[in-house]
């Protein structure tokens, strides 16, 4: 997938789900041919956590995101969907 298809996302808090178990909560500042670039990001492993993914989003979402990087450089090849934060739903 190209970068042109999340240029809608930019300026937008957004969920990003990538093939390892790292998923980043985040304002998508910039997206290139080879990588997209968030700010004021919560990097999250999966791996290192007995909450699912989804509780995981639904919180940050209700809560806010809890950052822990200031800037984060995602590659594209990684990404398997980004989605934005409003559009989580709640159940």
């Amino acid at each position: 997938m190209s970068g042109e298809a999340f240029q809608a996302f930019v300026g937008v808090d957004v969920v990003v789900d990538t093939t390892s178990s790292y998923v980043f909560i985040g304002r998508l500042k910039e997206v290139t041919a080879l990588a997209m670039t968030l700010s004021e990001v919560d990097v999250h492993d999966r791996a290192e956590t007995s909450s699912t993914k989804e509780r995981y989003i639904m919180e940050a979402k209700k809560f806010g995101i809890k950052s822990n990087r200031k800037a984060v450089t995602v590659r594209l090849e990684t990404v398997l969907c980004v989605s934005k934060l409003e559009d989580v739903i709640e159940y």
